[in-house]
């Protein structure tokens, strides 16, 4: 097994909990899947939320889907003008025995847009 690192966004229609919750929660379903994983491998998540998101940590998320015994993070994106409102992205770390070019890297929705050079 290699350690990997497997990236990702979703942007959220409205700075709500229930929503972030939501939204967050199907892009980490959607990470896990995409790439065969299960919480077992995950090693840590770090995640991101734009300065315009205050309602909540996006890591509550993982926490709902049952994810409880892998170390989370969250911080705040930098304030930059004109970059894309109400954005979580995330940088998981995983073990698994895909290859750096297999790895598939989740942008939902409008994110995609963000890294046409990754995003599946």
């Amino acid at each position: 097994m290699a350690v990997r690192a497997v990236r990702g966004a979703v942007q959220l229609d409205e700075d709500d909990a229930a929503h972030m919750g939501e939204r967050v929660g199907a892009l980490l379903t959607a990470v896990l899947e995409r790439n065969g994983l299960s919480a077992e491998d995950l090693i840590s998540i770090w995640f991101t939320a734009t300065p315009d998101l205050r309602s909540d940590f996006p890591a509550a998320a993982a926490r709902h889907l049952g994810i409880v015994d892998v170390p989370l993070i969250c911080a705040q994106e930098l304030d930059i003008a004109g970059a894309m409102p109400r954005v979580v992205r995330l940088l998981a770390h995983v073990e698994t025995g895909l290859a750096k070019p297999d790895i598939q890297h989740v942008y939902l929705g409008a994110t995609a847009a963000l890294r046409k050079d990754i995003a599946q």
